[in-house]
């Protein structure tokens, strides 16, 4: 028995400091406790009432002003009940939302490496449903629980002084009770864990599969997922039957108890009246007093489940809530922007596996054009994921100037930094909404529009039916890859950072679309540090230097006209893709 208060007091505490940590209203809690105890107050009173009522009745002198009274009391205790119920309901919604926002606000502030290990629907469930499982704790069995436990010594203590013999009788069924509880607690708080999980992973499946629908689609990946998301819902049925069926044994056994321990009171209870050492109304009172006990014991018996259940789910939280962040609150900030960007001896590494980048050396001069070429997953795009602090090195540093990045304030650096990818990253809301994303300051339409020009993107915004307030669809999906760029590039435009990155912004583009944006980018580039990823040198021959990697190493820096007769993988390179006659050997 002492395993389940064990573990009781240890999830409630878990519980109770989550809880805590929400800055709870002190008010509602106090006006909800209150009233509470006026609720329980006026229950622990009726059946005395109904005792003297029933002990003195005479259908020829009925007291009228005893039934008001009654009446005034039975009313009072409903609305006691109510609004405590309410005030609670409301207080526990809070708690969540507040919980949930801050789940949010940590989401959002988790280092890169959290997300590489964690799949996103995963941690929308526990947002969502292990969060909901905490609401049903604070808004429901809580404040039952504690009505009960009150109502429970309440009751206990007057049936003690109207009979101690049953009473004693009553007691004695307590610990039967536990007993039943306990391994079906134990149980419950396997299952409810593995249930809890089971959803996360579906959910997280589901979101994966929803998201690439299309890829679905044109590989008929139909069954397959079809397949794959049915086994999830099984898994999530049979763990749900287990629950239930445990749910199933702790209410009719534990009522099947108090059945008979009722059904004992009420015959020897008759015996003791017709004895004369109990009165009727005695016994009825005795009755009401017992029922009030009963149903607090039911609604233990649920708080408990719901506790076990609730458990794992407060774990996982706060295990989340735990998660480092991302170190946003260094004190140098950046104010000039015209300084170079050094990596000094920089090797990297994703936890255990082999170096990515081995003992990088090199520098980008501010205001000039610097090119990172080189072979497939030989590194260069985990340089800038490197340089937006989106990783740590693992050895060596990365300084701007004097001073290395990450003693930069992380916001101060990153609002320095303008970033087009060849994903071109798209939100589904309208088309303003993405190139006004991430900008602080606010902006004129003129400037919106200006940017959109720049970025020989507003010829195509003004032809929709409702130009800039046209909802492109989730990752874009109503715009071409072409547009998407121009819309990306609109945003760094209007950004307007010093320090400019670009992950081969014109790849998988027809030659019109890749033509007006590599004018945009031109444009764009001017006065400003660029760092271009580029795997075809044809946009990149101008470039003040030219970085070469091959399997995390730098082989060669310099010009395009140095490492052609200098560098013969990078000649190899633009043999294979410029009109470059090769050298006999």
């Amino acid at each position: 028995m002492g395993g389940v208060f064990k573990n009781m007091k240890s999830g409630w505490k878990s519980f109770y400091e989550l809880i805590k940590s929400t800055k709870p209203s002190k008010l509602y809690l106090s006006i909800a406790i209150v009233l509470s105890l006026t609720s329980t107050g006026i229950s622990l009173i009726i059946p005395l009432f109904i005792k003297d009522f029933i002990d003195n009745f005479d259908i020829s002198q009925l007291n009228v002003t005893y039934v008001v009274f009654l009446l005034l009391f039975l009313i009072g205790q409903a609305i006691a009940f109510g609004v405590s119920m309410y005030m609670l309901n409301k207080l526990g919604q809070k708690v969540v939302a507040n919980l949930r926002k801050r789940l949010l606000q940590k989401y959002l502030s988790l280092p890169i490496p959290y997300y590489d290990d964690n799949k996103s629907g995963e941690m929308v469930s526990r947002l969502v449903y292990d969060t909901g499982a905490i609401r049903a704790i604070m808004t429901y069995h809580a404040s039952n629980f504690v009505q009960g436990i009150l109502l429970i010594f309440g009751s206990v203590t007057i049936m003690l002084i109207l009979d101690w013999k049953l009473t004693m009788f009553t007691i004695i069924s307590l610990p039967v009770a536990l007993l039943i509880i306990q391994p079906l607690g134990k149980s419950m708080h396997k299952i409810s864990i593995a249930f809890q999980d089971e959803a996360a992973k579906f959910t997280g499946k589901l979101t994966e599969t929803l998201g690439e629908i299309r890829l679905v689609k044109s590989s008929t990946g139909e069954e397959l997922e079809y397949n794959k998301g049915t086994e999830g819902i099984n898994n999530i049925y049979t763990y749900g039957l287990k629950e239930g069926k445990i749910m199933s044994l702790i209410y009719p056994v534990i009522s099947f108890v108090y059945l008979v321990v009722l059904v004992f009171i009420i015959g020897y209870g008759g015996l003791r009246v017709s004895s004369g050492t109990l009165s009727a109304g005695g016994l009825v009172a005795f009755i009401l007093y017992i029922v009030q006990v009963i149903n607090p014991m039911s609604e233990l018996s649920s708080f408990v489940a719901e506790v076990q259940s609730a458990k794992g789910a407060t774990q996982r939280v706060i295990g989340i809530l735990n998660q480092p962040e991302e170190d946003r609150d260094k004190e140098l900030v950046v104010t000039d922007a015209q300084k170079s960007i050094n990596f000094i001896d920089v090797s990297f590494q994703y936890e255990e596996e082999n170096l990515i980048l081995k003992g990088l050396n090199f520098s980008i001069e501010p205001g000039k054009l610097t090119a990172i070429v080189g072979p497939s997953g030989s590194g260069k795009t985990t340089i800038f994921s490197l340089i937006q602090r989106f990783y740590q090195e693992t050895e060596g540093e990365i300084t701007f100037g004097d001073n290395p990045i990450s003693e930069y304030s992380l916001d101060s650096w990153r609002k320095n930094i303008g970033y087009v990818s060849q994903d071109s990253n798209i939100i589904s809301r309208t088309i303003i909404d993405n190139i006004i994303y991430g900008n602080d300051q606010h902006h004129s339409d003129e400037e919106i529009h200006q940017a959109a020009r720049m970025a020989f993107a507003d010829k195509f915004i003004l032809e929709f039916k409702d130009q800039y307030d046209t909802v492109v669809g989730e990752r874009g999906v109503k715009l071409s890859g072409g547009q998407r760029q121009r819309i990306a590039i609109a945003r760094a435009f209007l950004r307007n950072s010093n320090i400019l990155m670009l992950d081969e912004a014109t790849s998988n583009l027809d030659s019109t679309s890749e033509h007006l944006i590599q004018l945009a980018l031109n444009h764009l580039m001017q006065d400003r540090t660029t760092i271009i990823i580029a795997h075809r040198l044809s946009t990149v021959l101008n470039a003040d230097q030219i970085i070469f990697l091959d399997k995390g190493i730098v082989t060669g820096i310099g010009t395009h006209e140095e490492l052609l007769s200098s560098h013969e993988a990078y000649r190899s390179f633009a043999e294979k893709q410029l009109d470059i006659e090769p050298i006999l050997q």
